[in-house]
């Protein structure tokens, strides 16, 4: 008769969310994707905050709540809320926990918080809030470029309005529409006004998905954009401002009619 062999078998046990290994998640738990755990967890609390569900003075839940909630670590949560803390929608004190910050304390200049901004329920409002800052800044900056740009700057703007006329889809034409506004910033010559390009390249992502312009509309407004280029390109600065003007009063037709 054998000897009955020992029974190494280990009774299965409870492992927390930071014992799991990577790419383990609970069946239940909401999707964060993303390669940085943190980073995508950081996204799904910030598009919370900015979309209304946790006003301005809410107290958020702990680091222990999110934990379970997103089946996570409770070091990606600390690190998700140093994120969002950086970019202004929170602060933080021991014993009280972190909550929302006013909305004007928001880095709306942050690439991030801009996304955010933009797909919340109040698009339409992000989009024309956007169109008026628009209306501020970019007639003066492109009357600058037309009087300070260099040759160099002058052929990105021209090729840029140029690559706009030669898309043949929407996605081209908008990354070259993007590129045409930021050289044109650029060659302003105010180092003030790039970090701006921020603003108007999320803008225009979000802008035309939201407008989806019929083709004879896309004529019109590369026209606009080649009367920009070409009083730039003379260095007419009150043309180019006028020019501007015309294409930004377009876009607000555009945003309204939808």
């Amino acid at each position: 008769m054998r000897d009955a062999k020992p029974n190494n078998e280990k009774k299965p046990t409870k492992t927390t969310a930071a014992e799991r290994p990577a790419g383990f998640r609970r069946a239940d738990a909401p999707r964060i994707p993303g390669a940085s755990v943190h980073t995508s967890l950081a996204s799904e609390i910030g598009l919370r905050i900015v979309r209304g569900d946790y006003p301005p003075g809410t107290i958020l839940p702990n680091e222990a709540k999110w934990s379970e909630t997103f089946d996570v670590s409770r070091s990606a949560v600390r690190e998700a809320i140093k994120m969002l803390m950086a970019k202004s929608l929170l602060a933080s004190r021991p014993k009280i926990g972190s909550w929302v910050e006013p909305k004007e304390r928001w880095n709306l200049l942050d690439r991030d918080v801009l996304s955010w901004y933009a797909t919340s329920p109040d698009r339409e409002v992000f989009l024309k809030t956007v169109q008026e800052f628009r209306h501020i800044i970019e007639p003066e900056a492109t009357a600058f470029a037309a009087m300070r740009r260099t040759d160099e700057q002058m052929a990105e703007i021209s090729q840029a309005c140029r690559e706009m006329g030669e898309a043949t889809n929407l996605q081209e034409r908008t990354r070259a529409d993007t590129r045409f506004h930021l050289a044109i910033l650029r060659a302003s010559g105010n180092d003030l006004l790039v970090p701006l390009g921020v603003l108007i390249e999320s803008a225009f992502d979000h802008l035309f998905t939201y407008t989806t312009r019929e083709l004879d509309n896309l004529q019109h407004a590369q026209k606009l954009h080649e009367a920009i280029e070409r009083n730039i390109r003379l260095q007419r600065p009150d043309a180019a401002r006028s020019a501007v003007r015309k294409l930004l009063a377009n876009t607000d037709d555009v945003i309204q009619s939808r």
